[in-house]
């Protein structure tokens, strides 16, 4: 039986329901007890040790934080790929500035190093179009193996990535969608080139200090989470939400090296069903966001394989056949979705595997929309 929640954990959700959702108006009429409840019971069902869930609504805000089991609601997990909607929206918002070109080929940006994979973009990067060599292809990779190990930094790393002998091993880009790699890795080494700035710098300006966030930050725990038995990586047992056990760098893993509490990563989602905007400041453009949900790869034929969310934009995975629902699993189980057409956001923050972030999010989905769809219509 899981534990129940603490007395913290109860007191913090009361002052979030009176300072959410008071007043007279829809957001009182919200009840996510069946979430809660399928929530818990998959949790009970798969012996895991506790969650972190957090909702939010395009006009109502956060209206629901809650922490399960032995977890506290602050908190911090191991985003892994969950990280690669707030790594493109770093892209995308240098883009908005006019520091780089998304549909420009990386060599734009380091000819400096000469003239390698000219006929990939960024936008290609962004989107796992660019036709590289992808995590499903080879994890370990070995001309992309700086992206898991301290590494100098992230531009020495992306551009032995960008400089890399590996034509035998590519496909034309936008010809098939190869999962993860290098290619974000290199996309990192474009923003700190191209902008002058660290990568940490610019989660600060992009997301920490416009957005009020205290937990979000990256790390390179890759290198600590892949056994010689599996490259299916393995949640740190040591790590505790303690940020500290992790290992200083300057070459933060781009495509999943990012960690957060449920509540931050929920203010994200909020900002982008804002059209870009955290409170009265501007993180991204709407037109940005809107490009980041759409399904670039079906321009090419191209297909994620997973029948749920075939489509790909950049950082989401995208439903066709339920337009307005983008997902972006990681391999510990952090699972954040956005129902665009009901307005809402959730994350669902575990420490698990790679299967459980898609299994938990469809064992609360149904429930989460019951409730947003039982609102009286204004």
């Amino acid at each position: 039986m899981l534990a129940s929640r603490t007395a913290a954990s109860l007191l913090l959700v009361a002052t979030l329901a009176a300072c959410q959702t008071s007043g007279d108006g829809p957001a009182d009429d919200l009840d996510f007890s069946e979430a809660d409840a399928a929530l818990e019971s998959y949790l009970t069902e798969h012996g895991l040790e506790g969650a972190t869930f957090a909702i939010v609504h395009r006009d109502y805000g956060l209206v629901h934080l809650r922490a399960f089991g032995r977890f506290e609601p602050n908190r911090i997990f191991l985003l892994a790929s969950s990280s690669k909607v707030l790594s493109a929206g770093i892209l995308m918002r240098l883009a908005d500035q006019g520091v780089l070109d998304v549909d420009a080929p990386v060599s734009t940006y380091l000819s400096d190093f000469g003239e390698y994979k000219s006929d990939i973009t960024v936008a290609q990067l962004l989107s796992n179009s660019a036709g590289m060599v992808g995590l499903i292809d080879d994890a370990l990779y070995g001309p992309y193996i700086c992206q898991y190990l301290d590494y100098g930094n992230i531009t020495t790393c992306g551009v032995k990535i960008y400089m890399a002998d590996d034509a035998a091993d590519r496909v034309a880009p936008d010809s098939r969608f190869r999962y993860g790699g290098g290619q974000w890795q290199l996309a990192g080494a474009i923003a700190e080139f191209a902008s002058g700035k660290t990568w940490e710098e610019l989660v600060d300006e992009t997301y920490s200090r416009p957005c009020g966030l205290e937990s979000l930050g990256y790390a390179n725990y890759f290198a600590r989470t892949i056994t010689l038995e599996s490259t299916e990586p393995a949640y740190l047992t040591n790590f505790e939400g303690d940020v500290s056990t992790l290992n200083p760098t300057t070459n933060p893993n781009i495509e999943g090296g990012a960690y957060a509490d449920a509540e931050d990563y929920a203010k994200l989602l909020l900002m982008h069903l804002r059209g870009g905007t955290c409170g009265k400041r501007r993180v991204l453009g709407e037109a940005s966001v809107a490009r980041m949900q759409e399904d670039r790869i079906a321009a090419y034929g191209g297909n994620t394989g997973d029948p749920e969310l075939p489509g790909y934009g950049f950082g989401w995975w995208v439903s066709r056949d339920r337009p307005g629902i983008l997902a972006d699993a990681g391999a510990f189980g952090a699972s954040p979705w956005l129902d665009l057409g009901r307005g809402y956001g959730a994350v669902i923050l575990v420490e698990s595997g790679s299967s459980t972030g898609p299994a938990i999010r469809l064992a609360t989905q149904p429930a989460i929309e019951r409730a947003f769809d039982a609102l009286p219509m204004n």
